[in-house]
């Protein structure tokens, strides 16, 4: 009988982590009973199953969070883990506590709050798993630290933890409960190590799935741009969230086209932050000029397409959206942030810079007008190693004791 592995994801959104665990899950699924269950019950993904994998929310919503009708249904949801099990009244102190901090910090951020109800006031599943993995930080990691019965226990951490927001107050010492940690990526791993120094040899790096091939194929199939512009193209792929920091970039744009740069900045993606951005690209007059294209079921050929990828982040985790430019040879621009310095070597896949627009600016400025630049840098990206089948060891062992 195959060893029975329960996945825990808080969404299932078009996103960098949601990508990269069902890439995970596909690999998984022949060999283990793979069963998932998603806090929040929504999510586009859904379609994007591996056959095999057994989902047991008792309700699902492929409704994108990021859209209206999505964000009506996870305050539903909310609602919902409040009044179940008393919920609210036990966490009450929990939730003042953590207010109060954030306030002091200047720096509020609700989603942080809010995974803890959403963790206990989730479903619960009965019987026992050889191993339970949370997939992401927060409500994933609190629910199975909590609520699941498991020989073995695995986390994933994808961000900047301290830059992201958490605490181990706020987190209440859960990955204390895992018997492995596994940050996607170095940096990861040494801020991690800040926080919970005595778990330090639980914690392994395991990076992101991703399928080259895959991504190759599907370069070659759809469109990409079709709007006729004859200039330079400039394209970053995202959600629409302040982590991104496309204020940044808006500001750059308008700097390129005061110097008279013919270029087009192109975003996929969507978030929460789409009518500031409007906002904001409007003011400054760039209705023409930074496209906000929404979030498209096959971004690959647009890569392929475009001459000069922008990754201009406040923080990252190991960006998969970088791992996709870099595998279809883009010439690459990203901010020297947590994440992105790991994943480019400046000046010789790609290039880091500060984020400011007049940086942002410079650095587009300096890869357009320099050709055999671009090439060489798109060139050494595309043979840049990304792809890392290895690490799945890491859950085999821990299986197999």
């Amino acid at each position: 009988m195959n060893k029975r592995i329960l996945f825990v994801m808080n969404t299932l959104g078009h996103a960098g982590a949601e990508t990269a665990l069902l890439e995970l899950l596909g690999r998984l699924k022949e060999s283990y009973e793979i069963d998932l269950y998603v806090l929040m019950g929504q999510g586009e993904l859904v379609s994007k199953l591996p056959p095999g994998v057994r989902l047991l929310n008792r309700s699902f919503s492929d409704c994108s969070v990021l859209s209206a009708k999505g964000r009506l249904r996870m305050a539903g949801r909310v609602a919902k883990a409040l009044l179940c099990r008393g919920t609210a009244l036990k966490l009450f102190p929990y939730l003042c506590r953590n207010l109060w901090e954030m306030l002091q910090k200047h720096r509020v951020q609700l989603d942080k709050l809010l995974w803890r109800v959403l963790s206990d006031g989730g479903m619960r599943i009965s019987g026992e798993y050889d191993l339970a993995v949370a997939f992401l930080e927060g409500g994933s990691a609190y629910y199975v630290a909590d609520h699941v019965k498991a020989a073995k226990k695995a986390a994933f951490i994808h961000i900047d933890y301290e830059q992201a927001g958490y605490t181990r107050r706020l987190d209440r010492d859960c990955y204390l409960q895992f018997d492995a940690l596994f940050p996607v990526a170095g940096e990861i791993m040494e801020k991690l190590l800040l926080a919970y120094p005595e778990c330090a040899d639980r914690i392994h790096i395991f990076h992101n799935m991703i399928d080259r091939n895959k991504i190759l194929e599907k370069a070659d199939r759809g469109d990409g741009f079709s709007d006729g512009y004859t200039g330079r193209r400039i394209l970053t792929v995202g959600r629409l969230t302040g982590q991104k920091a496309y204020p940044v970039a808006i500001e750059a744009m308008k700097l390129l086209k005061d110097s008279g740069c013919k270029v087009r900045w192109y975003v996929l993606g969507e978030g929460e932050e789409r009518r500031a951005l409007e906002r904001k690209i409007g003011e400054l007059g760039l209705e023409e000029d930074f496209i906000l294209a929404g979030a498209v079921e096959n971004p690959f050929p647009y890569y392929r397409q475009t001459d000069l990828y922008v990754h201009a982040t406040r923080f990252e985790g190991k960006s998969i959206a970088l791992q996709e430019a870099q595998i279809l040879g883009c010439p690459i621009i990203a901010s020297d942030c947590t994440g992105n310095r790991e994943q480019i070597i400046h000046d010789v896949d790609g290039i880091l810079c500060e984020l400011s627009p007049a940086a942002v600016k410079e650095a587009i400025q300096r890869l357009l007008d320099d050709a055999c630049l671009r090439e060489a840098l798109g060139h050494a990206a595309s043979r840049k190693q990304v792809v890392y089948t290895e690490d799945i060891r890491l859950l085999t062992e821990l299986l197999d004791g």
